[in-house]
């Protein structure tokens, strides 16, 4: 008998292709109907209510009723960070299709992962944080600096609370599709939900895209510089 978690029943449960796909359209953050997630994986209802029964016995997924609709989001942030690193490392070591990442420009430019941003403006982003000295190396990955805190506060962003939380405050990952990382965590949550507030950028109805407002994608980057561009424009309708 061997001790310890049981990953295989986890990466057998992520690894079948349909229930792949389901996991990874939830990345978006966003609940899902059962018809919403058959749509996704490419199967009939029937077959992708087999699969989600199996992914909230797993707890991998929840499900939430109301009214006659049944809505399916990831289970949480761990759940979403698992899912995040096999798709970075299926980038690393090839495993892709015939072009890496999505194929739309603009979920490339910018899109929701799970809850925090992705894409060639979050990859310049992480970085900036890191050239200017607010994020630094440590022994489990990154950290943020004496002058990182002093930045985000003043943004707005409470440390402390985030701190407190069980998920890792900051932590790089590999954007699948610029290959380079991009900021997950809690700080990268907490930076991509100031960015939608201040009207920097907006999330596109029925996508994980992300567009930006004029001025928006260069609000975002400075903070890390703390130039008053971090106010940002005041609406993304652009």
């Amino acid at each position: 008998m061997k001790d310890g978690p049981d990953i295989a029943r986890i990466a057998s449960l992520i690894g079948e292709p349909a229930r792949a796909n389901i996991l990874a359209a939830l990345m978006a953050g966003r609940a899902l109907t059962a018809r919403e997630c058959a749509a996704e994986a490419c199967v009939a209802a029937s077959t992708a209510s087999a699969h989600l029964n199996q992914l909230v016995e797993a707890r991998l997924l929840v499900v939430e009723v109301q009214g006659r609709h049944r809505y399916y989001r990831i289970a949480g942030a761990d759940v979403a960070e698992a899912v995040e690193a096999l798709m970075g490392l299926a980038a690393r070591i090839g495993s892709t299709r015939s072009r890496p990442g999505p194929r739309d420009p603009a979920m490339r430019k910018a899109r929701y992962c799970y809850d925090h941003l992705a894409g060639e403006v979050a990859t310049a982003l992480h970085a900036k944080l890191i050239a200017d000295g607010l994020l630094v190396a440590a022994a489990d990955g990154l950290a943020v600096s004496a002058t990182g805190r002093a930045r985000f506060v003043a943004q707005g962003i409470d440390l402390a609370e985030l701190e407190a939380r069980p998920r890792p405050l900051c932590r790089s990952c590999l954007d699948w599709s610029e290959r380079r990382p991009h900021l997950a965590g809690s700080l990268g949550a907490a930076i991509a939900q100031l960015a939608v507030k201040r009207g920097w950028c907006r999330r596109e109805a029925g996508t994980r895209a992300v567009t930006f407002a004029p001025g928006g994608a260069k609000a975002l980057l400075a903070l890390a510089d703390g130039t008053s561009a971090a106010a940002g424009p005041k609406s993304a309708r652009g």
